[in-house]
């Protein structure tokens, strides 16, 4: 199926777990994906893999952001770009990090929207943006109080976008996902004594792998979710259905 027809689609955050099987699935329906990251060579395998152009910039540098993507034209944009920071309450985090993940996870989609929708708006094509968000940011959960915070940020981002950006055609939703059991969350999440009674109260008991998440994206992207705009989107077998 090649449903997307060429459409030019930046994916941010693609040499990550969720990111790269975002490329796959729209390189297969027939997207020209442009894979963009912090480090170039970090994109190799994914661009060796699904012919995607390969673009770094920094999420966190408005000039950076502006000279990689302003004069791209694009249709559709993934905001996969994030960081997880600490594991810490309230009264211990450190504000430093609070500070570097809100610059990633909320101001950096906050960048790459600005610039995306300017190009969008100037080819009166519509189009469509996912914004990679998390369960996080619906519930309270233990130690999250950083990261929690920036996709609550980046949900309301989500919402005020779609409301703007509504009149062109552009259609903005987000994506919460339940914990997808890599190597950078199975450090916090794979200890028993914090997976295990997680999983009980989830519905479906298990974690959540990259295709899952990268399913609904596509979804949203895609014409099949014509008239869906400013949703947050759990994907997250059932846990914020409690």
């Amino acid at each position: 199926m090649k449903d997307f027809n060429g459409k030019t689609i930046l994916v941010t955050g693609a040499s990550g777990g969720i990111g790269g099987a975002t490329v796959r699935k729209l390189a297969e329906r027939g997207a020209n994906v442009v894979a963009a990251g912090r480090v170039e060579a970090g994109l190799d395998k994914i661009a060796t893999d699904t012919g995607a152009r390969i673009l770094p910039f920094d999420l966190t540098s408005e000039d950076s952001v502006a000279s990689a993507i302003g004069d791209l034209d694009l249709w559709g944009v993934v905001n996969c770009g994030g960081y997880g920071g600490e594991i810490a309450s309230p009264q211990d985090t450190d504000i430093a990090v609070f500070d570097k993940v809100i610059a990633i996870n909320a101001r950096g989609a906050l960048l790459v929207t600005k610039y995306a929708a300017r190009t969008m708006i100037r080819l009166g094509q519509g189009g469509s943006i996912v914004n990679v968000s998390s369960q996080a940011s619906l519930v309270a959960l233990n130690g999250h109080i950083s990261y929690g915070a920036s996709k609550a940020a980046l949900d309301n981002i989500t919402r005020v976008s779609a409301l703007e950006l509504g009149q062109y055609g552009i259609r903005v939703n987000s994506v919460n996902p339940t914990v997808v059991m890599t190597e950078m969350s199975a450090f916090y999440w794979g200890r028993p004594e914090i997976g295990e009674p997680f999983l009980e109260q989830m519905p479906l008991h298990k974690w959540a792998t990259e295709d899952d998440i990268a399913g609904p994206i596509v979804f949203l992207l895609s014409d099949e979710a014509a008239m869906i705009s400013g949703v947050s989107l759990p994907i997250d077998g059932g846990y914020t259905a409690r």
